[in-house]
């Protein structure tokens, strides 16, 4: 069900043709893992399920299609090499640990779609979704601040001694291994300032990869990231970049975020839906 290889900004176009300019992304992941029972009081957050319990991790994903999703994001957020070499696994063991986030999204989309080939229904006898519509899995990768745990993904502040160059060096491997691992997309999470963006915008440039990425911020006031950036700025880094699909928001103010699509809207070529 995945796009396969090609130009990354048809591909997208492709599946807002097919959904009808609409396509429908899961919700927040860790707040239903917790639902189910999970224990996230963890530097890792969500991406400790990958360790101790994945089958919850399949079963937030199996609701969010259910309820209609046509986009899942896998439970990478807070995966990271070094957070999980800070564990006691081994680099060979956190490597691993990526690609499985993305394989459990699609265990449950294939599960998913089993179902409906024998005739799932919601309470109302209709059918979950559109055997036409995609569903696509992306690999989210979250900020260098969302690693710390500190809660600097909402401040941007990662102190005078982080340098692009220091981003791009803690991002490069982690992007390599997801960008591997059989997803459609890429999701660049909850960025929080421009350098951060510069760094993932440059590694994009860099590798070889055939899947889309998307770019999405978050904002303090409606009118910049969280680090205090100018939100045009920002986007038109992510604009600027080939191979990224999208620029959005997320964990932001619910009231800011129709002014922040208007603002992005005016510096993307892509088309606001």
């Amino acid at each position: 069900m995945g796009f396969g290889t090609g130009d990354p900004s048809s591909l997208m176009r492709e599946l807002l043709r097919i959904t009808g300019g609409c396509a429908v992304i899961d919700g927040g992941l860790a707040t239903e893992l917790e639902v189910h029972g999970a224990d996230l009081n963890d530097p890792l957050w969500s991406a400790r399920c990958l360790i101790d319990s994945p089958h919850l991790i399949r079963k937030v994903h199996l609701d969010y299609l259910e309820a209609g999703a046509n986009i899942i994001i896998s439970a990478s957020y807070q995966a990271t090499i070094q957070g999980f070499e800070s564990r006691g696994f081994s680099t060979h063991e956190s490597e691993a640990l990526l690609p499985r986030s993305v394989e459990i999204a699609c265990e449950a989309r294939e599960i998913f779609l089993k179902g409906y080939s024998k005739g799932s229904c919601d309470a109302n006898e209709n059918k979950l979704t559109s055997m036409k519509q995609p569903i696509l899995v992306a690999a989210s990768i979250g900020s260098y601040g969302a690693y710390l745990a500190d809660g600097s993904e909402y401040s941007g502040d990662y102190g005078e001694a982080i340098t692009k160059e220091s981003l791009k060096d803690f991002h490069r491997r982690r992007f390599q291994v997801l960008a591997e691992s059989g997803a459609d997309l890429i999701a660049f999470e909850t960025i929080p300032n421009k350098i951060e963006a510069q760094a993932y915008a440059e590694l994009l440039e860099e590798s070889n990869i055939n899947i889309p990425a998307w770019f999405s911020f978050n904002s303090k006031d409606g009118v910049c990231t969280v680090s205090g950036d100018s939100i045009i700025e920002c986007a038109s880094i992510a604009d600027s970049c080939d191979k990224v699909v999208a620029v959005g928001i997320n964990c932001t103010p619910p009231r800011f975020i129709h002014g922040l699509i208007l603002l992005i809207q005016k510096v993307s070529q892509f088309d606001c839906h």
